[in-house]
């Protein structure tokens, strides 16, 4: 969003770590027959289904979480739900989110992307590869609807691995790349694409998390989206607009030492009514030196 260029690169994680369980240790035998229900609150820390299909299971408001994507670990006690990578395995008795870097290229991987898709690097007038220089990751090229479907077919893919992988959501990363292209992408492109996404992952029978952009929260039930996923939403005073979009079904990460709202002020504001974690800026396996996990 304009005027926060320079705080960009510490609102976003990227994951740096590399079976299924079954859904009936994460959300009771109960959940799994009958028809869907209301989408609404359940009244505990339970996943409920989501109306739009009957194998789509939605996060409840406020379920105590951890964000992983940094290395799975085993989860804290007490913790119910847990992003992970999408080369992670999900964890036994978690409502398990998928992270995939669906609107850039994950670091080490874009010669891979020069050599079998070289077109759907986004590029300048000049033809030179558009960088977030925060992350040293070039953006995928989602300006037209040919490009898109041709992402579609290999992010498709990745969120076919995590609903086979035993995942339960997916979080698609970089949603606001729109904000670094140099004027070559829109609104309009990221939100057709994440639409293509949502429609993926539904049928794929996961549920979609909206990752950070409060540009795009009044698209949200347009495009598809399911939950959110926000960092640093507290800092930046936006865990309110995730929280009403979502009806607080939203994965709220804060980052030590960032900004000048402490956890603790966080947690008296937003606490009682979304799920708020707060992790080291490396978001580090437990046990290495710089670790940090706190709940409110």
């Amino acid at each position: 969003m304009a005027g926060r260029a320079l705080s960009l690169p510490f609102r976003r994680r990227r994951a740096v770590a590399g079976m299924a369980t079954a859904l009936a240790s994460v959300l009771g035998a109960g959940l799994l027959t009958g028809c869907a229900g209301t989408g609404g609150d359940s009244g505990g820390d339970e996943p409920t289904r989501a109306t739009s299909s009957a194998d789509i299971l939605l996060p409840t408001a406020g379920m105590p979480f951890d964000y992983q994507i940094g290395g799975g670990y085993t989860p804290p006690e007490g913790v119910r739900a847990i992003s992970r990578d999408r080369e992670d395995d999900p964890a036994s008795g978690q409502y398990n989110v998928c992270y995939v870097n669906a609107f850039q290229t994950q670091p080490g991987a874009l010669k891979w992307w020069q050599d079998t898709h070289p077109d759907l690097l986004l590029r300048d007038g000049d033809g030179e590869m558009i960088i977030d220089e925060g992350w040293d990751e070039v953006l995928l090229d989602t300006s037209t609807a040919d490009r898109r479907t041709q992402l579609e077919e290999i992010v498709g893919e990745w969120i076919d691995g995590c609903a086979e992988s035993g995942f339960q959501a997916v979080e698609p990363d970089n949603l606001d790349s729109f904000e670094r292209s140099k004027g070559k992408l829109t609104q309009d492109d990221n939100a057709a694409f994440a639409q293509a996404l949502a429609e993926r992952a539904h049928g794929d029978g996961l549920a979609i998390g909206q990752k950070n952009t409060t540009d795009l929260l009044d698209r949200h039930e347009e495009i598809g989206f399911d939950f959110a996923v926000a960092e640093e939403c507290a800092q930046f005073d936006e865990c309110g607009d995730y929280a009403d979009a979502y009806d607080d079904r939203v994965f709220a990460i804060e980052y030590e030492g960032e900004g000048d709202v402490g956890f603790d002020e966080s947690c008296s504001s937003w606490g009682d009514r979304i799920s708020l974690v707060l992790r080291d800026l490396d978001v580090l396996p437990a046990g290495e030196k710089g670790h940090v996990f706190r709940t409110c």
